[in-house]
């Protein structure tokens, strides 16, 4: 699969999660509080390079590649770059559109237990200050409601391209990888 490809292959897993998750806020009432963004300032979130691998495209696309990888190279900070905490609006995520899969998926998705059976992945945030809509969206999931369970959609990149999906990085490190596959890979066909 020609990068081309593998980038919109992976777009399509994230707009068709997005969709999932729209309908499992619809119908469960669970939401990110306004401008929250406590989960972006956990130092240990990691990813695979393939899961920013659109993010580094659209970087390469704008011209921007060399600069974001300079930024990386020269930056140790744990927290992701594409944080912004003075950022106004519902989130703190400066390239939102381009956000990695465990960003899209904590706290509107499944982890499948020892049992085989569903159980959401959300944050303390949600679970206290929703605590209704938490309780009720818990039940409804142990009676078989439907929402986006994570290790499938891990599996689904794992199919895209699994030597760019099995690693797991600091999310830095992931980005700057990401970065570097785009750039070799337009190294040589220019």
């Amino acid at each position: 699969m020609e990068l081309g490809e593998k980038v919109r292959a992976i777009e399509e897993v994230f707009e068709k999660l997005d969709q999932e998750i729209a309908s499992f806020q619809s119908w469960s009432g669970l939401h990110c509080a306004w401008g929250c963004g406590k989960c972006c300032y956990k130092a240990d979130i990691e990813a695979t390079i393939l899961e920013f691998l659109p993010f580094a495209h659209y970087l390469y696309q704008q011209d921007l590649a060399y600069t974001w990888f300079e930024k990386l190279q020269a930056n140790d900070a744990s927290l992701c770059v594409i944080l912004n905490p003075t950022q106004a609006g519902a989130g703190l995520c400066s390239e939102y559109k381009y956000r990695g899969l465990i960003c899209r998926l904590f706290g509107y998705s499944a982890r499948t237990n020892k049992y085989g059976n569903s159980e959401l992945v959300t944050c303390q945030i949600i679970k206290t200050e929703q605590a209704d809509n938490y309780q009720q969206t818990a039940l409804k999931i142990e009676e078989g409601a439907k929402l986006p369970v994570m290790s499938n959609y891990y599996m689904q990149l794992h199919a895209i391209d699994f030597e760019l999906a099995r690693d797991f990085f600091p999310i830095n490190e992931a980005i700057k990888r990401a970065i570097e596959v785009i750039l070799h890979y337009y190294a040589y066909r220019s």
